[in-house]
């Protein structure tokens, strides 16, 4: 018998519209693309729950996983991304500067963000819950970049660094065991990841 293995999975490509909140942005025809390339692939063959964040990106590429697996998703409104409607949408030379200060500086609130040490426990604390039911087979969360790499972080005993930040352009994943929470691998595209 195997392992159980507890993947969290970031949504690819999305349709950026600076009229529309990021958090109800959907996928593009690109990220949509590589979604159901992804969901084909098989090496999500053993996975019987997958939980994902309530932005419309997310949901959108769990329902085209789930839908290719015969699974329902579960959606956890605190799987959210880094809180950082202070700000609304930036430009992204703007995004990039402070994203970088929101790792560099995790118990500071850059520009009226979420504070990095607050969504790091916040994530933690809805993969525990998930995780504690302790439900057989393996486990696929659907997520977001900045948590995805708290989470990361704190799965791998890193201190917050966005030197542990995924690739750009989203699809990434990292995966670690159910039993004694040791990571498999570090972020991978989600075309890396074989069987």
């Amino acid at each position: 018998m195997t392992a159980d293995i507890v993947r969290y999975l970031t949504h690819p490509q999305v349709q950026i519209d600076p009229a529309v909140p990021v958090p109800q942005w959907g996928l593009s025809p690109v990220g949509r693309t590589r979604t159901e390339a992804l969901a084909n692939a098989g090496w999500l063959a053993n996975t019987t729950q997958i939980v994902s964040s309530a932005e419309r990106k997310a949901i959108e590429t769990a329902e085209i996983i789930a839908g290719r697996l015969g699974l329902m998703i579960e959606i956890r409104e605190a799987m959210h991304e880094n809180d950082r409607s202070a700000t609304g949408f930036l430009k992204p030379a703007e995004f990039e500067e402070v994203a970088d200060q929101f790792f560099a500086q995790p118990h500071l609130s850059v520009r009226g963000w979420e504070r990095a040490v607050d969504a790091q426990a916040r994530i933690v604390r809805e993969t525990e819950a998930v995780l504690a039911r302790n439900r057989p087979g393996d486990v696929l969360f659907v997520g977001h970049g900045a948590v995805g790499t708290l989470l990361f972080c704190h799965q791998a005993g890193h201190a917050i660094d966005r030197v542990h930040d995924q690739a750009a352009g989203g699809g990434n994943c990292f995966a670690f065991t159910r039993e004694g929470r040791r990571v498999l691998h570090g972020w991978r595209k989600m075309e890396e990841i074989g069987a």
